[in-house]
């Protein structure tokens, strides 16, 4: 699609509207020269160039990609209104595609019923749905796993909800038996499962916390963040491209009492665009609270009586709205954007597996991969080498002038690296690995040539091939 087309599409029909409602004059206090603006403008533009090539599959770094032309239409379109959906009388037409939106994600995660709305970030929906978790459990502790997002214990704090930090097992999945001895003491309310970690792209065993929880009284909050839209691969022919644990994971969403997901990341949305959703709608009781200027307009409820932000884009609904209906929630909509992401982590990791400079941390269970340059065969992998020789590699690949490459790191503790390269030297308290996410489809097509520059790095940073000389 033209996406300059559509952007002066959306700019003619804001005006067109404009005109239903009569001229008017412009004040000269918001007057700007255009020769100055034109400088201003050049100078932004020159600045962006700054920025990383989100855009292009060579960036394989962080959980970063441009949002789809469709999105970017539909976000300006809205914009230029600069609708609030905290209320029907700031957004009365964004809020109602707020509501199908929000109704279509909640369809996707299994909710028969349900309550939720948009959010500014994923960080936002997992801070409303532990809000609520505190209200409904008062006094009980939440239980994360070690490889949960930082924020969780940042937002138990804020809340004042005492943490309880759960090991995870050799692929970085929450410890069932660990969580359970955790919640035979009596101090847990609620687990915080993670459907896809943002190291690892691990995802705990849904299918096996929500039984056990539920034995305990306990409920379950999902973090969807990352790993939310591959629900849609966990179903039917697609599932073939998941393990078969992590299907069943994804499908014991249905069962949990909340979840959060970003449309933001494989929604292909712009910045600004999180959800939480709760199974029972009933627990709208705790966002209760009066505004005597607000709410006005309709006896409908308003999205803002259910959330705790207050001002909220309607155009991040409205992108999502159209985005959703051009590339719906089904296996052969949005799902097949992920499933050119999944099928190009397996592919990487048989090409990995196949290459004498690089070592694969772990099997992909999604769409991040992460692996490391292997250590020559007279060299011992030892923690430090493996540091130095990822960070090398980056390094090189981010400043190279011809063809770079984008990747990242992670931070892996000793004991968890061991647990699956038993034979590595342990020097050091942690080390680092390469981490590459492909959640852009066009990662696929590309996958070879990506392959053959890490491939260059890695050789080059190792000076031999790896130890076990495959």
């Amino acid at each position: 699609m033209e996406l300059e087309y559509w952007l002066e599409r959306g700019a003619v029909a804001f005006r067109e509207w404009a005109r239903t409602y009569g001229e008017f004059a412009g004040h000269p206090a918001a007057a700007v020269d255009e020769a100055a603006f034109e400088v201003a403008f050049e100078e932004l533009t020159a600045r962006l160039r700054g920025s990383y090539p989100f855009f292009h599959p060579c960036y394989a770094g962080q959980m970063l990609k441009p949002p789809h032309p469709v999105a970017v239409a539909g976000y300006v379109a809205a914009m230029l209104v600069n609708s609030n959906n905290h209320a029907l009388d700031g957004g009365p037409a964004t809020s109602v595609m707020e509501e199908e939106v929000v109704g279509q994600l909640a369809a996707m995660a299994g909710f028969a019923d349900h309550l939720g709305h948009l959010t500014s970030s994923g960080t936002q929906a997992n801070l409303e749905a532990l809000f609520v978790a505190r209200e409904s459990r008062p006094g009980a502790g939440v239980a994360v796993s070690s490889d949960a997002h930082y924020t969780h214990t940042r937002m138990c704090r804020l809340l004042g909800i005492p943490v309880h930090t759960v090991p995870v097992d050799d692929r970085g999945r929450m410890d069932v038996g660990e969580l359970e001895r955790l919640l035979s003491a009596g101090n847990v309310g609620t687990v915080v499962a993670t459907t896809g970690t943002t190291a690892l792209g691990a995802v705990d065993p849904l299918h096996r916390i929500v039984p056990l929880a539920r034995r305990y009284g306990v409920r379950v909050h999902a973090d969807a963040a990352y790993g939310g839209f591959f629900r849609l691969l966990a179903d039917g022919d697609a599932q073939q491209l998941l393990a078969a644990e992590t299907g069943a994971a994804l499908r014991a969403v249905a069962r949990c009492d909340s979840v959060a997901i970003d449309p933001h990341k494989h929604g292909l949305q712009p910045y600004g665009c999180g959800a939480v959703l709760f199974r029972d709608p009933e627990v709208a009781r705790f966002f209760r609270h009066d505004s005597p200027y607000t709410y006005y307009t309709s006896r409908r409820p308003h999205l803002g009586e259910i959330s705790l932000e207050c001002s909220r884009s309607g155009a991040a609904a409205a992108a999502l709205w159209l985005t959703l209906r051009l590339l719906p929630l089904t296996r052969a909509g949005l799902g097949g954007v992920l499933a050119a992401g999944r099928r190009a982590a397996v592919r990487w990791a048989g090409l990995i597996g196949a290459c004498p400079y690089l070592e694969l941390y772990q099997p992909p269970e999604l769409d991040i991969m992460t692996y490391y340059p292997a250590s020559p065969a007279d060299a011992p992998s030892r923690l430090s080498r493996i540091a130095a020789r990822s960070s090398e590699v980056m390094r090189r690949g981010m400043n190279a002038k011809e063809e770079p490459v984008f990747l990242s790191i992670a931070r892996i503790p000793a004991a968890e690296f061991t647990a699956r390269h038993a034979d590595a030297v342990v020097d050091s308290d942690h080390t680092q690995v390469l981490r590459s996410v492909l959640m852009k489809p066009e990662s696929e097509p590309y996958l070879e040539h990506l392959h053959h520059r890490v491939e260059k790095l890695a050789k080059a940073a190792c000076a031999g091939p790896r130890a076990n000389g495959r």
